[in-house]
């Protein structure tokens, strides 16, 4: 009986620990070198999207807690970004901010793989909003021949 009993907490624990990791962030970030991003998108036939932020930024942790997260949001990304994410307190989120930054974070920026800025959002917002002015920016790219 006893057997039977440490076997049910096994199984329950190891089910609590498979639906905790299905509520980590749905969109895949990357922390490789910039350059490593954009090879990765040129590869794939995606656009680059960068994330700036910081750990000690509110809106910043609700876009990761709120946005990130969802499903939906992580497949509507994975489908036409590599994406990637730079804490604005170390060196390569320091050089993205003071290059394509106006101060305020999150910033997200999208470029071509020639590393062209297509488009940025200041800011948090909901995922649909977030998602509709991803959409924008994309729309405005040229259509490639």
């Amino acid at each position: 009986m006893r057997k039977n009993d440490s076997m049910k907490k096994l199984i329950f624990l190891l089910m609590l620990s498979l639906c905790a990791g299905a509520v980590q962030a749905q969109v895949k970030f990357e922390t490789k070198s910039t350059d490593a991003v954009r090879e990765m998108a040129v590869k794939q036939g995606k656009l680059v999207f960068i994330d700036l932020y910081a750990d000690w930024c509110p809106p910043c942790r609700m876009m990761e807690r709120e946005v990130f997260s969802r499903k939906d949001v992580g497949e509507f990304m994975d489908q036409r970004f590599v994406a990637a994410k730079y804490n604005t307190d170390k060196p390569t989120g320091r050089e993205l901010m003071k290059k394509y930054g106006s101060g305020s974070i999150p910033l997200y920026l999208v470029f071509d793989t020639q590393g062209e800025l297509l488009g940025r959002i200041t800011g948090a917002a909901d995922a649909e909003t977030f998602m509709d002015n991803l959409r924008t920016i994309i729309a405005r790219q040229a259509p490639k021949k």
